[in-house]
């Protein structure tokens, strides 16, 4: 080919004239002797939006990008918590992923009681394991489990279940068509822990650098939230990158552990029961409260769940009560009843600060029992904020900031 160079017209009078030359042509300085194949291309061109995308949203210090998913109540796979839906590896395996802000290594099954392949790390061409030398393996921390066959290996200790272990690697994680976190770090699990769900996995949201949040932190920034629905019927949301509008938010002080890096809290102040305020000693909460996607049921201090199910039970006079189901020791007889026609008193809780949250009713009742219990665990932190409580709300954790924020009616 001959080369025939342009010159570009400059913007003003002033300034010299330069060749506009294509990078592929023969002009270029360093002109290449093979086409990009249409993958490249296209990568090319995903990398250079998300770049354009950050230059104009201001990541450069000013305002990050941010993400959002769609996020689900996962009663169809057999579970009460709450899945997002992602793609992980070359080719894509689509992976149900429960979302947990009180845990940091993610983790998908590798192996499923019955032998059957769910992700195959060998069929994945992006897969690596990492070595027991490199750094990520390291930063694991209490969460390494030492080395098997060079690679790392990791460990997550459960109380009540066999604990979860496997190789600690890296793959490609699709979180949407056009979005993409490339060497994402997390736990192909190998054990043969029988499972009471159909879920792939787990993605950790907490605050160590294992999380997802602290892995796309350079893209995505220091914040995020989610909103969780009432029901399957309807749609939530995790969304990383903090809200640019606020101002719908009631706000609180966080908490941070240092002895646990993992997990952010609130200091709850009191309860508030059909607008009568509990007057709860303070010391009650002193100790802070773990904000939780994966627990289940909020659990208070001894002395807080006696004042909030004495309230509730005064309120709840008109029906008669039923035994304890489980955890769960206040309980109605609403046989025959519509539940519309059911009267539930309204509760609301109290943060540093002043924020009053009013919880959905779908965070009050379970069934025919108050949706609280008390906490089996007074020493550490004894009270947990869990995702039944947190139903309708779109929940802020901005680490960045240090405030969580709860915004009333986002889903």
């Amino acid at each position: 080919a001959v080369c025939a160079e342009q010159p570009a017209t400059p913007s003003s009078s002033s300034g010299p004239t330069v060749p506009l030359n294509h990078r592929y042509g023969p002009c270029s300085p360093a002109p290449s002797t093979v086409e990009p194949t249409m993958a490249e291309l296209l990568r090319a061109d995903q990398l250079r939006a998300k770049y354009v995308r950050r230059k104009f949203s201001g990541t450069d210090g000013l305002q990050p990008l941010d993400l959002t998913v769609p996020a689900d109540l996962g009663l169809a796979l057999g579970t009460l918590q709450y899945v997002i839906t992602v793609g992980i590896g070359s080719p894509v395996v689509t992976q149900t992923m429960m979302i947990d802000t009180s845990g940091d290594v993610s983790w998908v099954h590798c192996r499923s009681p019955t032998g059957s392949t769910l992700f195959d790390p060998s069929k994945s061409t992006t897969y690596a394991p990492f070595s027991c030398s490199a750094a990520e393996c390291t930063q694991l921390g209490n969460k390494g489990n030492g080395c098997s066959n060079s690679t790392c290996q990791y460990v997550i200790e459960y109380t009540n279940q066999p604990n979860n272990t496997g190789t600690y690697g890296s793959d490609t994680l699709m979180l949407s068509s056009s979005d993409t976190v490339e060497n994402f770090q997390f736990g192909c699990r190998q054990d043969e822990a029988e499972v009471e769900d159909s879920m792939d996995g787990l993605m950790g949201l907490g605050g160590d650098v294992q999380s997802l949040v602290s892995q796309t932190e350079a893209t995505y920034g220091k914040a995020y939230s989610y909103c969780l629905p009432p029901t399957n019927a309807t749609s939530g949301f995790l969304t990383l990158g903090g809200p640019n509008d606020t101002s719908g938010f009631l706000s609180t002080p966080m908490i941070r552990w240092e002895q646990v890096p993992t997990f952010h809290g609130v200091l709850l102040q009191d309860i508030v029961v059909n607008g009568t305020q509990l007057n709860i000693p303070p010391s009650a909460f002193a100790a802070g409260s773990l904000v939780s996607s994966g627990a289940y049921i909020t659990r208070l201090p001894p002395a807080a769940y006696t004042a909030l199910k004495t309230a509730f039970k005064a309120s709840m006079t008109q029906y008669k009560t039923m035994p304890a189901r489980s955890i769960l020791d206040t309980c109605f007889d609403f046989t025959g009843l519509e539940l519309d026609s059911i009267t539930v008193p309204d509760v609301a809780l109290v943060f540093d600060g002043g924020a009053v949250v009013n919880l959905d009713r779908s965070g009050v009742v379970i069934g025919n029992c108050l949706a609280f219990a008390a906490s089996t665990n007074p020493s550490g932190i004894p009270s947990v904020i869990g995702n039944v409580q947190q139903r309708t709300l779109e929940v802020l954790l901005n680490v960045g900031q240090s405030v969580v924020g709860f915004r009333p009616g986002a889903c």
